[in-house]
């Protein structure tokens, strides 16, 4: 009998031809905000884009550390572009309808960067965890090989974990509203949506918020406090200022990209403490501003990748004067 009800069940799933994101209407000034999410893009693209060329023309920085913030860099880029071109073309083109399949494409793509955002802090954080608690072992525990295992798995993780969460999302039937109140087709707005029982994505949603929020930021608070026993342990003053200031970059990409998320999601969406239209403004700046800022917190204020860096602007600005004065001469 069960199984005649599951497949009755089954049967009678209803998928709409797609979505109307909504979740930009009612906010004044709107335009103010796309100019400023336009800008953010920009810089997100230039900044990273320079990064990742800096590591990749540049044999010397092809090592673990550097491995982790083109990755970090790479992460950035993506994430920007599944989400700020589209709110930008809803805002310009006034066209909000998003088709399913192509709904479930963004959540997936969305999640698995946001997850993978997640994972490379933790692997930035592992990076300093190994350099100053172990130095004298730092070069034979992380080589560029067990780097780029952590990589390869944090990437395979996150793409296999989210695709099961998109793919049961197959699986809802929505036969009453298709508006979702988001600035994107976001996982919760959407299965609430749903006409038939949704405790299975209920489920995924809340273990995702532990895989990609809980676990990650929990050992990087477990290492910041290894770090800060092995920093105080030290006898010289300068050695634990010269330590303490390769972690603080790291500390605010920190802060900047959990203490908004899990704010959003633990009084958001769990509590529902937020206002809808201040969730959906946080949230889309809580997901918008860290990949611009990482490349100028963190990523081009890294010694090595500073020094080339002006050293190619520099580059560029003689040859620009050069073919100035030839011209002045012809």
């Amino acid at each position: 009998m069960s199984f005649l009800r599951t497949f009755f069940n089954d049967s009678l799933i209803i998928h709409p031809p797609g979505f109307y994101i909504i979740g930009f209407e009612t906010f004044p000034f709107i335009s103010v905000y796309f100019i400023f999410l336009a800008f953010v893009y920009v810089v997100t693209v230039l900044f990273n884009s320079l990064v990742i060329c800096i590591i990749f023309f540049n044999r010397c920085l092809h090592s673990p550390k550097f491995l982790a913030v083109a990755n970090l860099a790479v992460i950035d880029v993506v994430l920007n572009t599944c989400l700020i071109p589209g709110m930008i073309k809803i805002f310009l083109v006034k066209d909000n309808f998003v088709p399913f399949n192509l709904c479930l494409v963004q959540m997936h793509v969305y999640y698995m960067f946001v997850s993978l955002e997640s994972y490379a802090l933790t692997i930035l954080a592992y990076d300093r965890l190994i350099a100053i608690c172990f130095p004298l072992r730092h070069n034979s525990i992380n080589t560029l090989q067990s780097m780029s295992c952590i990589v390869g798995l944090s990437w395979s993780f996150s793409l296999g974990v989210i695709a099961f969460a998109t793919g049961i999302m197959t699986r809802l039937s929505f036969c009453n509203s298709v508006r979702v109140f988001s600035y994107f087709c976001d996982y919760a707005p959407v299965f609430r949506l749903a006409c038939n029982d949704f405790t299975m994505q209920w489920s995924a949603a809340s273990t995702l918020s532990v895989l990609i929020q809980g676990g990650p930021c929990s050992f990087i608070l477990l290492s910041y406090v290894s770090i800060l026993v092995t920093v105080f342990r030290m006898k010289s003053l300068d050695n634990r200022l010269k330590a303490l200031t390769t972690c603080i970059e790291h500390l605010i990409l920190v802060a900047v990209f959990y203490i908004p998320l899990i704010t959003i999601f633990t009084f958001g969406f769990h509590l529902r403490l937020i206002d809808p239209d201040q969730r959906v403004l946080s949230l889309s700046l809580a997901s918008c501003l860290p990949p611009c800022i990482n490349p100028i917190v963190y990523s081009l204020k890294t010694k090595e990748i500073k020094v080339r860096a002006l050293a190619l602007v520099r580059k560029n600005t003689i040859g620009i004067q050069l073919k100035r004065h030839n011209k002045t001469q012809n």
